[in-house]
């Protein structure tokens, strides 16, 4: 029974459940994010320091993580760069440098999933740890599962590779994947704005 409902659900109340996920989750990071500012500047300041003139290994780990089935949330790295007081061309810069690593890292696990699909390697390492969970959503929603993949937590390379192990057109991936570029600069302005709008609230309580 339980197969035969998930099969059932439609395109919208599987991108409006995985998105409000996605936001519960965000609003949540968010809040804790804006509570604990003060302290994290008071106590972690030479850390942020060190991540300030190191900005390629920051970028590395994003990227890496970004491959490996999005381990870090993105969020979090837009975050960091709130917290060395940043302006706001800087600030939209490093955005455009994290939205583009995440395309990228889209791409790449388009190919790695054209490429490698039928490998042993693939089958048994990636496949049947990583990908299998959303098999059944790719034959139902076909590449609908990567516009939900790039908008909501649902993993964006594991879609993304499982479009590439089918032979998505690439044109129509990439086009798809653009709604990626949106989701980043939405939740980017969010994470920009939130200390702001946190302070007017507790300002007029």
């Amino acid at each position: 029974m339980a197969p035969q409902e998930e099969q059932e659900e439609t395109k919208s109340s599987f991108l409006f459940r995985n998105l409000f996920k996605g936001l519960a989750w965000f609003a949540v990071i968010i809040a804790i994010f804006v509570l604990m500012e003060g302290y994290i500047q008071q106590n972690f300041k030479e850390h942020i320091d060190t991540i300030r003139a190191n900005p390629g290994v920051l970028y590395g780990i994003y990227t890496l993580s970004e491959i490996i089935f999005g381990i870090l949330p993105p969020e979090i790295f837009m975050m960091i760069w709130i917290l060395d007081d940043i302006n706001v061309s800087g600030f939209v810069t490093n955005l455009a440098i994290l939205t583009i690593i995440s395309y990228g890292a889209g791409i790449l696990g388009y190919y790695i999933g054209k490429v490698f699909s039928k490998t042993k390697f693939y089958q048994e390492r990636i496949r049947e740890k990583y990908l299998k969970q959303y098999e059944g959503k790719l034959k139902t929603y076909g590449g609908y599962l990567v516009f939900v993949g790039a908008v909501t937590p649902v993993p964006f390379s594991a879609t993304c590779m499982l479009a590439g192990s089918v032979n998505l057109s690439m044109k129509h991936f990439l086009l798809i994947c653009i709604t990626r570029v949106l989701r980043f600069a939405a939740y980017g302005a969010v994470v920009w704005n939130a200390p702001e709008w946190f302070s007017g609230l507790t300002g007029g309580l």
